[in-house]
Formats: C-alpha cells, sequence, structure tokens
C-alpha cells in the first residue's frame, strides 16, 4: 500500500501527518508526503525522511488557507493528482479537503477535516461567513463532496463539519494520537502553561493574558504571537516564550504545570494531549471538543470568564493533592490515544478503498 499525504509545516498538521506516517509505516504503508506551503526546516525534514518508508516532498505549492483566490487552490490540486498519478499510489489522502474540488484523482481520496474558515468562523465570530470568505467554504464543500471518505478528529467536530456544510452523511471519526514526549527529570514547580497558535482569535489568548493579570505566579505561553497571515496579538501578562522546540516543550511539561487552554475553536488539540500525556492537571474551556474528549478528568471553564480562568488555575496551583490527582486522571486518558489507534483506523480506511477502486477497474486494467 502507497499513499500520497499533504501536509504543511505551519501547524499542528505537520505533527499529526509525521506521527500519522510513522505508525503507518510500522503496517507496511508507504508514504509520499507532499509538502505544501513554507518549506519545512532542515530539523522537520530530516527527521520525517529519517521514518521508514517516507518519502518528503516541498512541492512549493501554496496552503490552501494562505492562497489569494480559488485558481491558485485549484491548480495545486491539479498538481497533486498528478504527482499521486506519477508515483502510482493507491489512495491519496488530503489535510486539506479543498484541495479535490473539480479535481479528478485517478484514485480514492481520502479527506480529513482539521479545521476551515466555515467552523472557525462560527465558532469565534459566533455568526455567518463573511462573503470575503465564502469562496473558501465553496471550495472546501465541493473538495469534501468529492472525497470517498471524510474523516474528522472528534465527533464534535464531524457534527460541525457536516453541519457547516450540509453533508449527507457525517464524517468518520478517528481520534488523533499522539506519542507521549521524552520528558527529562523535573520536580514540580508552581506556574502554568499553555501553547499554541497565539496569534489565532480562536485559541483565545486574549481571556488568558487578562487571567494572568490576577494570578500570583506565572503562566507562560508557548507559541507564535505573529501568524503567516498578518495575524497577530498583543500580550501584556502572558509570559511569552515563543516557539518552542517539542524537546523545549518537553522540558517545561516535565516540571507538570498546570495547562491551560481558553480555546474558543479547538477541533482536537494536540497540544492538550501533550499535557495530558505528561501527567499535567488541565484547566479547559467548556467547549464541545474539550468535554469530549477531556469530560471527567479536567476543569471546565466559561472560555470568556478570565476571573473563572484565574481562580480554577489557582486552585489547582495550589492544591497539591487535587493536582497531582487530575494529572494522574489525565494521563491515563491521554494513554487511549496513541499513535497505533489512529494509524490501525486510517489503514482500515485505506485499505477498504484500495480494495473496492480495485474490484471496480475493468479485468483488461487489472491484468495490466
Amino acid at each position: 500500500m502507497k499513499i500520497l499525504m499533504t501536509a504543511d509545516a505551519v501547524g499542528g498538521v505537520w505533527q499529526y501527518s509525521t506521527d500519522l506516517a510513522r505508525g503507518l509505516s510500522e503496517l507496511g504503508v508507504e508514504t509520499l508526503l507532499a509538502v505544501a506551503g513554507p518549506s519545512p526546516s532542515p530539523r522537520q525534514a530530516e527527521a520525517a525522511s529519517a521514518i521508514d518508508g517516507v518519502t518528503v516532498i516541498d512541492t512549493g505549492l501554496p496552503l490552501d488557507w494562505l492562497a489569494n483566490d480559488s485558481a491558485s487552490v485549484r491548480n495545486a490540486g491539479y498538481a497533486l493528482a498528478k504527482l499521486a498519478r506519477r508515483h502510482r499510489v493507491d489512495v491519496v489522502h488530503l489535510n486539506a479537503p479543498a484541495l479535490a474540488a473539480g479535481v479528478d484523482f485517478d484514485m480514492p481520496v481520502v479527506a480529513v477535516a482539521h479545521s476551515c474558515v466555515a467552523t472557525w468562523w462560527a465558532a469565534v465570530k459566533g455568526e455567518g461567513l463573511s462573503d470575503e470568505f465564502r469562496w473558501r467554504a465553496d471550495l472546501t464543500a465541493k473538495g469534501l463532496s468529492a472525497a470517498a471518505v471524510v474523516v474528522a478528529p472528534t465527533d464534535a467536530f464531524a457534527k460541525a463539519t457536516q453541519d457547516a456544510y450540509r453533508l449527507r452523511r457525517r464524517p468518520v471519526t478517528v481520534r488523533n494520537g499522539r506519542a507521549p514526549l521524552v520528558l527529562p527529570d523535573g520536580a514540580q514547580q508552581d506556574f502554568a502553561f499553555t501553547a499554541g497558535r497565539l496569534w489565532d482569535k480562536g485559541k483565545n489568548a486574549a481571556t488568558l493574558d487578562r487571567a494572568a493579570a490576577r494570578l500570583s505566579f506565572p503562566l507562560y505561553a508557548a507559541g507564535p504571537v505573529r501568524g503567516p497571515n498578518g495575524d497577530a496579538v498583543e500580550l501584556q501578562h502572558l509570559r511569552a516564550l515563543g516557539s518552542l522546540d517539542e524537546q523545549e516543550i518537553g522540558r517545561r511539561l516535565a516540571e507538570r504545570p498546570v495547562f491551560v487552554s481558553a480555546a474558543l475553536y479547538e477541533p482536537f488539540g494536540l497540544a492538550v494531549l501533550e499535557a495530558a500525556a505528561a501527567g499535567c492537571a488541565l484547566v479547559l474551556s467548556d467547549i464541545p471538543t474539550f468535554r469530549e474528549l477531556w469530560h471527567g478528568v479536567a476543569a471546565f471553564v466559561d472560555p470568556m470568564d478570565s476571573d473563572g480562568f484565574a481562580k480554577t488555575v489557582a486552585l489547582a496551583v495550589e492544591d497539591d493533592f487535587a493536582r497531582a490527582q487530575m494529572g494522574r486522571a489525565a494521563q491515563e486518558r491521554a494513554a487511549q490515544f496513541t499513535v497505533g489507534a489512529m494509524a490501525g483506523k486510517m489503514a482500515a480506511i485505506y485499505d477498504g478503498l484500495a480494495a473496492r477502486a480495485q474490484a471496480a477497474r475493468p479485468r483488461n486494467m487489472v491484468a495490466a
């Protein structure tokens, strides 16, 4: 089995793609990792290329969410279809469903919905999508309809995607998996920590910035404050650390801080999973995704309640016993979300599609 999987080096899709490729490799699946947008860093490219059965192709194609017009996205889809034919892959895995819009792939397409402008807009703005971005949603709708199978990382986001695009069938839920980070020895420290694309209004760093002003200990924030699309956030009270690599994140999590997320929009939340796997207590915004994944093991706060976040985080940091209990519970839950489980479910989808495609081919083509 050989697949072509799209990826970008900008956000969480890179981690998802490389983790999935590693899990698929153990199942005998070969992956062509077609990177769009900014080139991966030398460290990223080296780590991905070191995975057995993975070939990294830096396509130079535009990212769908940074493209200036629909023609750019369609042309990227045509280029990927040509690449897939040239390498004779069995299945195409698109981490940007819009790339399938109007494109004739000769093999089955799996579209994975990680996020999109329509669901982001509904969660963050609380209103219908503006005309300025309608063309992006239209492309995504066409791509989702063209895919043989649509996958989402949570039931909550599967429903949001189905509702936003009026899909006849709800996407299949395959929850993300993540191998626990390698943690150095570290003693528990009294601080709080958050991580993600701080510039993204969906991450709602502004609420945590206000909460941090009420805390007697630091609330550190890892991640970029300015995005590739020009969006930015100004922080006054959060202790911004900039973008940290995996080792640096691991060093912070080894001190088992209280991990905080006030996200308004989160289809899954890999940063939360990393913190939970490290044994960190979780204080999360009360949104459907987090309820689905972390009900019973995290403390939940209204995402706009900065005072509620400050009080809940302070209680967790100051009560060592409760904090330890929350951390253990989160770690036990995190153990369910493995790379092996994710890869096994995705491989089963690929196998089913490839078998049906093979059976549908005319006999003279199969013999050839």
